[in-house]
């Protein structure tokens, strides 16, 4: 997986967002967006996909689906991420060969594992403490983020804001996943160009 094909800003989409802002993000250059909908049904989260896909595409951006590798490919979306407890990384690959399949990694050896199953990039994290997810491990911290270079591209997640994300990328990491830096902004599409210029 080319380092240019994988994002360096994913911005996550939940149903409760602001959807009409999807296009003015693009535009700035959030060049990934990530749909997260746990508690929606199947056909909730295949329309939002489409959505996002409509919103984004046009500017060249990647959507990818959380968890749901049959979700992705019925939507159309570029892509999957996948979390410890979802389908393994080796058999989604084998699904989905064409499909941007990101793991979510812990440890070095998860990104290694990750990297020999064939994912395309590592959501490494949490990074940093956040409120976005619970039952987390506690932050890694920056220098996590050095160790884990290698294998794959890193995308650091966990408590991600502007001054934050450029020092993720000094760390090692290729880019970062963001939900609050954008949606709990006063302006989400200001700092949603602020974060591309940090991580650019």
């Amino acid at each position: 997986m080319s380092l240019a094909v994988v994002p360096r800003l994913f911005c996550l989409v939940a149903p409760t967002d602001d959807l009409a802002l999807l296009p003015a993000l693009a535009e700035v250059g959030v060049d990934g967006f990530q749909v997260r909908a746990k508690q929606a049904t199947d056909r909730e989260v295949l329309a939002l996909t489409r959505l996002v896909i409509g919103a984004v595409r046009p500017f060249g951006a990647m959507v990818v689906v959380d968890d749901r590798v049959d979700l992705a490919l019925a939507a159309g979306a570029d892509g999957v991420h996948l979390g410890a407890d979802d389908l393994p990384v080796a058999l989604a690959r084998r699904i989905a060969p064409d499909l941007v399949v990101g793991a979510t990694c812990r440890t070095p050896a998860d990104v290694r594992r990750a990297a020999a199953d064939g994912a395309s990039y590592a959501g490494f994290g949490p990074v940093w403490a956040t409120s976005s997810k619970s039952g987390l491990p506690a932050p890694l911290g920056p220098a996590s983020l050095t160790r884990a270079t290698g294998p794959l591209p890193l995308v650091a997640i966990g408590g991600v804001e502007a001054g934050r994300a450029g020092e993720a990328v000094a760390a090692g990491a290729h880019g970062v996943a963001v939900i609050g830096a954008v949606w709990g902004a006063r302006d989400p599409v200001a700092s949603a160009k602020e974060l591309v210029a940090a991580v650019g």
